[in-house]
């Protein structure tokens, strides 16, 4: 694979299993993710804070169900269309900028991500979507 490559559909396409949906690690919702998710589901945000997250941190969580996948994971995302930032961004994530290793990591349990690309192309994807994520 061509190490100079940057588009992050070359080495990550979703494959919608869930797996990342699954699992103890938290997503953060921000306020824009409150607001476009508690809207989705016709609820108010306090509402939304107290049924659907956790707190760590002083920052909501979405919660898991008792099988361990988010609470809107039902054989696939139930709120897709405004899914939290954290969701739309994975798996570029800020923790692949500080270790390139967990790129192969979380390729272990993700079918969509490419395990056979170098550390510059996964740094150079993960900078640019992190980047148009952060806009």
């Amino acid at each position: 694979m061509n190490s100079d490559m940057t588009d992050s559909r070359e080495i990550f396409i979703c494959q919608q299993c869930g797996q990342c949906c699954n699992g103890y690690g938290g997503t953060y919702v921000t306020e824009d993710d409150i607001q476009k998710i508690s809207s989705f589901i016709h609820t108010d945000p306090a509402a939304f804070i107290r049924d659907y997250c956790r707190i760590s941190g002083g920052k909501p969580l979405l919660a898991q169900a008792e099988n361990g996948f988010c609470i809107f994971f039902n054989q696939n995302c139930t709120i897709h269309p405004v899914k939290p930032r954290m969701c739309r961004a994975w798996p570029f994530i800020p923790g692949v900028l500080k270790d390139p290793s967990n790129w192969f990591a979380m390729a272990n349990s993700c079918p969509g991500m490419n395990p056979n690309v170098s550390t510059e192309t996964i740094i150079a994807c993960a900078t640019a979507e992190i980047n148009r994520f952060s806009r």
